[in-house]
């Protein structure tokens, strides 16, 4: 493998792009990450409002990110699954059931802190 020019700031420019190329994939595609971004954005304030401290607030706010950020890895395994073939094969759908579960736990972690931050 050769040298690379894609090193330092450059390399750190690229990445962000291919960031934002797969937020806009991810939004443009997957209903679910739109719906948790639209969470996100009541979510996000109300944690600021309701959190007693700053341990609170951060806590509310990084358990919720976890959320949109687990569909992303989940938009993306499904994306690559699909790219391999329409057929149904049951590794395929062990591969998306699995991603899927990651999200649902994620949500659950997220629904318990805030509960357990809000009623105790």
């Amino acid at each position: 493998m050769g040298k690379t020019d894609n090193t330092g700031i450059k390399r750190i420019i690229r990445a962000g792009g291919y960031s934002y190329k797969g937020f806009v994939a991810c939004f443009r595609n997957e209903a679910a990450f739109r719906q948790e971004l639209g969470l996100t954005v009541i979510l996000l304030p109300l944690a600021l409002w309701l959190g007693s401290s700053a341990t609170e607030r951060g806590l509310m706010i990084g358990v919720w990110l976890i959320v949109p950020t687990v569909e992303l890895i989940n938009s993306g395994i499904e994306a690559a699954v699909d790219r391999i073939s329409d057929e149904h094969h049951p590794l395929a759908g062990r591969a998306k059931d699995v991603g899927s579960a990651a999200v649902f736990l994620a949500f659950s972690n997220a629904a318990l802190v805030w509960a357990i931050i809000l009623f105790t």
